[in-house]
């Protein structure tokens, strides 16, 4: 680490808070480029498993015919498709007349998701719950394998990737003699650094709204910020239910490793069915089944995909749902979620996109956004915005590889220039944020006292960082 002593005439100059704001720049990409690039990489292939080729068999064609097979007898078929089934845990409706119906088969070692015609009952496809390359990607994605502890690293990553787009804009905002045209459209006619440089900077601009769009939308899956925070406060209160409240939560719904209930219910308690609350809607003597819960999603006006989640226990409930956290729906302002008493039929609750606090509605479009789930402008805009992420980190370590001296091996911070005032807004954004993300302020913290107090007092840290 070497400081840079600016003279008096010098200070009229350079901009003392440049070096610094770069300085910081440099420390978080030190940590956040190589996930940054794991999330690119990750989320790409998540997007395409998800939207475009669904591993469960959910867009498999079949030839369309007049009439159906009764739902008791595809539920039957799937049944007797997997050995050792010990009962159902979710019908999921075919997305069209030419796609398969899915069935979520318990039994005894684990769970099956059974695709079938639902024309001839034929078993299309067998995967186990979660047995799937997307469920894979999508744990590297959020925990590294690893769990709470990789949850921990990739939200510091991603707090400190919005450090990183704010001292990034700082850096490339136009100074006195500058022109708002670099900072978007690229200097092609430039050569080495230089090139690089504008590229660098010009991608980042570009997708720097998107970036704090996915990385906001990521933090709130994260354990600290997300769970313990704002999905705590934006959850819908069960207290509107008016019915007795089960020991679980919407959370349990979840498909092994993956999301499926909407983001606003996951810790919500789910209602427990066994009392004389609830609202009648079905005919008195209804056989309260699979059939008459299909037909019921359809009364609601469920058409398409949808599901249909078996009460699990004496006091479960039947769980209508449709919306686009499972990918039921390309409109996450269509998001439905109604529960219904398993012994009454009555309907103990039914929970809309409206009844979302403000938070969740915000984040029930921000993951359909995320995920590429709104169409194929959706998917394009994320495909390119996958590279231009992975395009930004690989010309920042080529910038830094270009500017760092040869030799010995050095980190080659940027220098940190003496006599920096700690202006009052810098430090104000700064607090702010560090309460805002709390993962971000400790990271902060850390990193000042590693810098101030470590590599300052130790010769020898200082000249390897320098």
């Amino acid at each position: 680490m070497t400081d840079l002593p600016l003279s008096a005439p010098e200070a009229g100059r350079i901009n003392r808070l440049y070096f610094a704001v770069w300085r910081w720049h440099f420390y978080a990409g030190l940590y956040v480029i190589p996930f940054l690039l794991m999330l690119a990489v990750t989320g790409f292939f998540m997007m395409l498993l998800t939207t475009v080729a669904p591993e469960y068999g959910d867009r498999m064609v079949v030839p369309a015919a007049d009439v159906a097979l009764p739902l008791a007898d595809q539920q039957a078929a799937a049944m007797a498709a997997v050995p050792g089934a010990t009962g159902m845990a979710e019908y999921i409706a075919p997305y069209s007349a030419a796609n398969p119906a899915l069935f979520n088969v318990q039994a005894v070692d684990n769970a099956v998701i059974v695709a079938l015609n639902p024309y001839t009952g034929e078993v299309l496809r067998q995967t186990p719950d979660g047995g799937t390359w997307n469920v894979w990607l999508e744990k590297i994605h959020g925990t590294l394998l690893i769990g709470d502890l990789g949850d921990r690293l990739v939200e510091i990553a991603a707090s400190l990737g919005l450090l990183l787009v704010a001292t990034g804009l700082y850096l490339v905002w136009p100074r006195e003699a500058g022109s708002l045209r670099a900072m978007f459209v690229p200097r092609l006619a430039a050569k080495g650094r230089a090139l690089w440089k504008s590229l660098h900077q010009v991608v980042g601009t570009w997708m720097s709204v998107i970036l704090v769009l996915f990385l906001i939308t990521g933090l709130a899956w994260a354990g600290i910020w997300g769970e313990r925070f704002v999905q705590a406060w934006n959850t819908f209160p069960a207290e509107k239910y008016g019915a007795p409240l089960s020991d679980k939560t919407h959370a349990s719904l979840n498909g092994a490793g993956e999301k499926e209930v909407p983001w606003g219910l996951e810790q919500t308690p789910l209602p427990a069915s066994g009392s004389a609350a609830g609202m009648a809607v079905l005919p008195p003597g209804t056989v309260l089944d699979l059939t008459a819960m299909a037909g019921l999603a359809r009364t609601l006006g469920m058409e398409g995909r949808f599901r249909v989640s078996f009460p699990q226990g004496e006091t479960g409930v039947w769980t209508l749902g449709q919306n686009s956290m499972s990918y039921d729906s390309p409109d996450p302002t269509a998001d439905r979620t109604v529960h219904v008493d398993q012994y009454s039929g009555k309907v103990l609750a039914d929970v809309r996109y409206a009844d979302y606090a403000v938070g969740a509605k915000a984040m029930a479009v921000g993951i359909a956004l995320h995920e590429g789930q709104m169409g194929l402008w959706n998917l394009l805009v994320n495909g390119v915005f996958c590279l231009g992420v992975i395009f930004t980190c690989v010309s920042g370590v080529v910038l830094w590889w270009k500017r760092r001296p040869a030799g010995a091996f050095r980190l080659a911070a940027p220098p940190v220039p003496t006599g920096v005032p700690l202006a009052r807004g810098v430090v104000l954004i700064a607090v702010a944020l560090s309460m805002l993300f709390p993962m971000l302020g400790l990271t902060l913290l850390a990193v000042l006292v590693v810098d101030l107090v470590l590599l300052s007092a130790v010769p020898s840290l200082k000249r390897i960082v320098g």
